[in-house]
């Protein structure tokens, strides 16, 4: 059974730094591209950031570019969310997914099978 497991997720103050890790079990992580979705009180299911099952092919959203920095460690079944000079706007419920669909850079909800159960990120002073 597919299961992804979030986790490091907290309070930070404004320019501080995170990372939320997403555990992978019951599939063979390597055939799987993986993504990042946030969801803040309110507003949509937004996807930040995208790795390929090759690694090499990495795409963020424009509101997170510079600042996050995705991951993956096939050998530890983990995908990585770093997450350096937060603000207020970042809180948000984070979300991982895979697919081993193509069209994982879309950043697109729909195009990814597989989710977690979120956790939270709380940016506040």
């Amino acid at each position: 059974q597919v299961q992804l497991v979030e986790s490091g997720g907290g309070l930070v103050r404004p320019g501080g730094s995170l990372r939320v890790s997403c555990a992978a079990s019951g599939f063979n992580l390597d055939r799987y591209a993986y993504g990042w979705f946030r969801q803040a009180p309110g507003k949509e299911r937004e996807g930040v950031a995208g790795i390929g099952a090759g690694e090499h092919s990495i795409y963020y959203a424009d509101s997170v570019k510079g600042r996050f920095t995705i991951s993956r460690d096939n050998a530890k079944n983990t995908v990585y969310l770093q997450m350096n000079s937060l603000q207020p706007e970042d809180t948000a419920v984070y979300y991982c997914a895979a697919t081993t669909g193509w069209r994982f850079y879309k950043l697109v909800s729909s195009e990814y099978d597989y989710w977690g159960q979120g956790t939270q990120v709380t940016v506040s002073s």
